[in-house]
């Protein structure tokens, strides 16, 4: 039983971290995989992983949201920028294409690939903001990189800051923007996850509870970190990271 609750957490942990910096849930996951086998892991402790991200980038952004209204780009951003992402997974989801590119050397050099991508948009000069500067060009171009997401290994926010920097933003704005688009993209997976076991129960059981609770702190956390981290420092952490998780993937897939 304290088996069950510990893994819970290191998947609460995987979760919370790896969802909103930009290095690859799944690589991770994977990565776990090889050294413990996730017993426990079911499609409703999934779901309430992601709910626990969602709620958690809801509360933060709370005041953001509720004045959204007020703020039309905002609702463009989270609208038009996720709509290339719906229109991907759906396409690639239901021909069955997710899961010929779901395999250890794809993620290994997705891994490594937009690690680089992302070092060289760092790169760039910074002078744009989300007030100012956000356009629905710019929207749709992000919400276009979002959705080469779907492939594992390339990290979701990762993919969108990458973008985000490409196109100017500030290191600050480009986090913001990825935290807010992660919003319908958290949903949809939760979405997809209840339509998957919409014909069994889903029971609202200790471990679940304590899955949406340590994800909710998790990401809590990281959001709160990486938006204080990135007004100081560089994205040279995050591609070194991954090139060193790459260079584990590979030695593992093709080994």
């Amino acid at each position: 039983m304290i088996s069950y609750y510990l893994e819970i957490l290191l998947l609460s942990i995987i979760q919370g971290i790896s969802e909103f910096i930009p290095v690859s849930s799944s690589a991770h996951l994977l990565l776990f995989s090889k050294f413990k086998d996730f017993d426990h892991s079911s499609l409703q402790i999934d779901i309430s992983l992601h709910l626990g991200s969602l709620l958690a980038i809801i509360i933060y952004f709370r005041k953001d949201l509720i004045n959204s209204y007020k703020n039309k780009k905002l609702l463009n951003l989270i609208f038009f920028g996720s709509l290339p992402l719906i229109i991907f997974g759906f396409f690639f989801y239901k021909f069955g294409i997710i899961d010929l590119v779901r395999n250890l050397k794809v993620i290994s050099w997705t891994t490594f690939i937009f690690g680089i991508l992302l070092f060289f948009a760092d790169k760039k000069t910074q002078n744009k903001n989300i007030v100012k500067d956000l356009t629905l060009k710019n929207i749709f171009l992000i919400g276009f990189f979002q959705a080469i997401s779907i492939i594992p290994g390339v990290s979701r926010s990762g993919i969108v800051i990458t973008a985000c920097r490409y196109s100017n933003f500030n290191r600050v704005d480009a986090a913001k923007i990825s935290f807010l688009l992660s919003i319908p993209a958290l949903t949809g997976a939760s979405v997809l996850g209840f339509n998957d076991i919409q014909y069994k129960s889903f029971e609202f059981n200790l471990a679940i509870y304590l899955s949406v609770l340590f994800s909710f702190i998790f990401s809590y956390m990281t959001i709160k970190f990486l938006l204080y981290y990135l007004q100081k420092f560089s994205l040279n952490v995050f591609v070194f990271y991954r090139l060193i998780l790459s260079l584990l993937l590979f030695i593992i897939a093709y080994s």
